[in-house]
């Protein structure tokens, strides 16, 4: 992804981007396609440093949706999942007090757990929810529902910090007896509008009256000085609308009230027929439903009798359906990166989950590879970062950039997209032997290719390196994008261009993947300079980036040419690409689960030996999943089993610490020895895609799956299962046209595989 944590554009520094955006841990998301909500436990949407909002199109179309009951906010009793496309809340009230200021003796006018709430919610092409009282006593009582509204139409990257020196203009409010419109036209001459409409009219308190009045007239049970019209006058100044609902239920009645938000967007040149709200859509939950039921049945499905694993695999399953969005052209769909603050286009982020789930739903990278090739750069535009054949590093929808305050239309500042996506594709073929998507990319691929040679290796020293040419783009742009990710062992910051490791791993395994394809396509030529070009830079790695003392790969190449000497994470990567020799990967192994990088969690971004470390930092210590799915497989890949199931049994084990048992995007570096329980990130994105994809990367891992779909076979190479997962089930596992369902049980310490199920040609073989 980009700049999630220091910087926007620049390296800005901690305390001006997103640290204004604290702690998400506790924040309930809702999502379908490109809508989704952002609210707190009780379901309310608030001002505050947590981005709550409803989000459309990378804007903030409702950023305040309050509920109160009688002046006051109701107690939650039950929260739901934390992320999905609907949930139920459940609420009570508090004690209600004739006087709070009374703090000898406060009169009781109604007990606590006397009445009901339930938010029943549903993001689908709208936001619908159904508001319910329930009256458990014995008596007659009086419920006032206040409703507190506004939209500030905050593009995305506001809402993490950037500070605007000008915004669009916000139009008249209306107000209008069962609806509620907001109306924003942006400096990208849009006009945004967000419609509530209510089941029943609703009054609006008058904008003259306090909190303080407003609750006061509710918990008394007074009558409203005066109200507003309602009539939809469009000279209501624009800003907050507190709406309110009077009703008095009898003993054991309820009653309900359904609320239904929806959004659009248009060029400001064109007027509507009429300036009062119009009525929007009702909307039901069959559409989200059917889309995640075809979803589901159309993947591999995995199950086993562990509780947790089940749970994450199904949760993580879940998840990817929950970030796919459509777009960003007529029929394409993709994988968002994560929400609250990726939920758009990312190309790394989109390649590596395909990547990751390709034995779960090849369908996704058939989906990725398409649109990012249609969005290939084809020209130089220092703006933007873009050089002909580079893959986009990430595409946004909202104000900035289509007022051109924000390069991202898209953005290419990504060195490592470009390779990654030649992998894809090579293994994309592996699995599905889909020739004719191969030969419908192959302009695309030899531009990538093109890409490598020529502008990725500026200087002509066999590495690819990059630098920022934008002055609002990234100043790292490999997967560690902080500012500061990058440094010595001293603590120094290494100084681009940089030629990371990891991005060398990538293009010596996107070379073999292109020599790979093009011998397949009777083009023996290109195939055997590419073979040779992956010899060269497989060797060269070794030479130039292998550091004897700490037994494993340095980060990068600097400006200067010199040996950036951080112990990280990083040398996992080449293990997973096969670029390093046998000896070595032994050597990384070690480095990897040693103390300075292994926290018993997982293994860190950065050596806690160096300095620089921080277990909070964002690339500075702490660990990501999909970082430890990657080094998992590589270290399995060189025949490292135990290795690489001791990483996945920590990523695994995660799970059961974290809600609804999803891997976040990522977690503090503390040792397990100080810290029994992994400590959540506060401002990770959760739902995110490659943490989601890691899960299913680990197990293809652990249980060695090779697949060949042009000769017709799946090869399980040593497959293993650890003593916690005692057998596991894929159905539904697709290799080219066939269908497979295969049982994998331990067995006298080895793995055991069974073919309970087989459609089509297919061989399945296991080899020791």
């Amino acid at each position: 992804m980009t700049d999630r944590h220091t910087d926007v554009f620049t390296a800005a520094g901690p305390g001006s981007t997103i640290d204004r955006a604290t702690d998400l841990t506790g924040v309930l998301v809702l999502k379908h396609d490109t809508l989704f909500l952002m609210s707190d436990a009780f379901g309310d949407v608030h001002p505050g440093s947590h981005g709550l909002g409803l989000y459309a199109a990378e804007t903030r179309v409702l950023s305040r949706y309050e509920l109160r009951l009688n002046g006051v906010r109701p107690v939650v009793l039950r929260t739901g999942s934390g992320a999905s496309y609907g949930n139920t809340i459940q609420l009570t009230n508090p004690d209600f007090l004739r006087d709070p200021t009374d703090k000898v003796d406060p009169e009781i006018v109604l007990r606590r757990q006397s009445l009901g709430v339930v938010r029943e919610r549903l993001v689908s092409d709208a936001f619908t929810e159904r508001i319910q009282v329930e009256n458990f006593t014995t008596h007659e009582e009086r419920c006032c529902l206040t409703l507190r509204l506004d939209a500030d139409f905050a593009d995305i990257f506001e809402v993490r910090g950037v500070v605007r020196d000008r915004r669009g203009t916000r139009e008249p409010d209306v107000v209008a007896g069962d609806t509620v419109a907001f109306t924003y036209v942006g400096l990208d001459r849009c006009r945004r509008r967000t419609l509530l409409r209510f089941s029943e009219p609703v009054r609006q308190v008058p904008a003259t009256m306090t909190t303080q009045q407003v609750d006061a007239c509710v918990r008394l049970g007074r009558p409203w000085p005066e109200w507003e019209s309602g009539g939809g006058d469009p000279g209501v100044p624009p800003g907050e609308v507190l709406l309110t609902l009077d009703w008095t239920l009898p003993p054991g009645a309820f009653r309900s009230m359904d609320v239904t938000v929806t959004t659009d967007a248009e060029p400001a040149g064109k007027r509507r027929g009429t300036r009062r709200a119009a009525e929007a859509p009702r909307v039901a939950g069959e559409e989200a439903e059917a889309a995640h039921r075809a979803w589901y049945s159309s993947s591999t499905a995995i199950s086993t009798p562990h509780v947790f694993a089940d749970r994450a695999f199904k949760r993580a399953l879940a998840d990817l359906r929950l970030l796919l969005n459509s777009g960003p052209g007529p029929g394409e769909r993709y994988i968002a990166a994560g929400v609250p603050w990726f939920s758009c286009l990312f190309g790394r982020d989109s390649i590596i989950t395909a990547l990751q789930i390709l034995p779960i739903r090849p369908q996704v990278a058939q989906e990725t590879l398409t649109v990012l090739a249609r969005l290939q750069a084809t020209e130089a535009d220092d703006w933007r970062d873009a050089q002909p054949g580079k893959i986009l590093h990430e595409l946004r929808a909202g104000e900035l950039a289509a007022a051109g305050e924000i390069p991202h239309t898209p953005y290419y500042g990504s060195v490592d997209a470009t390779p990654l996506w030649l992998i894809l594709l090579g293994a994309y073929q592996r699995w599905t032997d889909d020739a004719e998507l191969v030969d419908r990319l192959w302009p695309n691929a030899m531009a990538a290719l093109s890409w490598i040679d020529r502008s990725g290796d500026s200087d002509g020293d066999g590495f690819v390196e990059y630098v920022r040419r934008s002055p609002r783009g990234l100043i790292n742009q490999g997967w560690k994008d902080s500012a500061d990710a990058n440094r010595f062992r001293d603590g120094t910051l290494a100084r681009a261009p940089l030629a990371l490791i990891e991005v060398q791993a990538y293009v010596h395994r996107a070379r073999l993947e292109v020599a790979r394809l093009a011998r397949m396509r009777g083009d023996d030529a290109l195939a055997a300079a590419q073979e040779a070009e992956a010899a060269g830079l497989a060797a060269r790695i070794e030479e130039h980036f292998w550091m004897e003392d700490a037994g494993t790969y340095g980060m990068a190449l600097d400006a200067d040419k010199r040996l950036v000497d951080g112990v990280a994470s990083n040398a996992g990567h080449v293990l997973w690409t096969g670029t390093a020799s046998a000896e070595h990967a032994r050597r990384v192994a070690s480095s990897l689960l040693g103390p300075g990088l292994w926290s018993g969690w997982g293994i860190r971004t950065l050596s806690s030996e160096m300095a620089g470390y921080n277990p909070i930092g964002y690339h500075l210590g702490s660990v990501w999943p999909h970082d430890n799915a990657l080094a998992s497989a590589g270290l399995t890949r060189y025949g490292l089993r135990e290795e690489g199931a001791q990483v996945a049994a920590a990523m695994l084990e995660a799970t059961m610490y974290f809600r609804d048992s999803r891997l976040p995007e990522l977690f503090c570096g503390f040792d397990r020895a100080r810290s029994p329980y992994p400590v959540p990130y506060p401002v990770a994105a959760s739902p995110q895609a490659w943490a989601a994809g890691s899960l299913f990367q680990l197990l293809g891992s652990m249980l060695g799956l090779e697949p060949d779909a042009a000769a017709g076979e799946l090869v399980l190479r040593a497959p293993s299962l650890p003593d916690w997962l005692p057998e596991v089930r894929l159905e539904n596992l697709r290799v080219g046209d066939a269908v497979v369902d295969l049982f994998v049980h331990r067995s006298d310490g080895s793995a055991g595989v069974e073919v309970l199920r087989r459609t089509g040609e297919l061989s399945v073989v296991v080899r020791l």
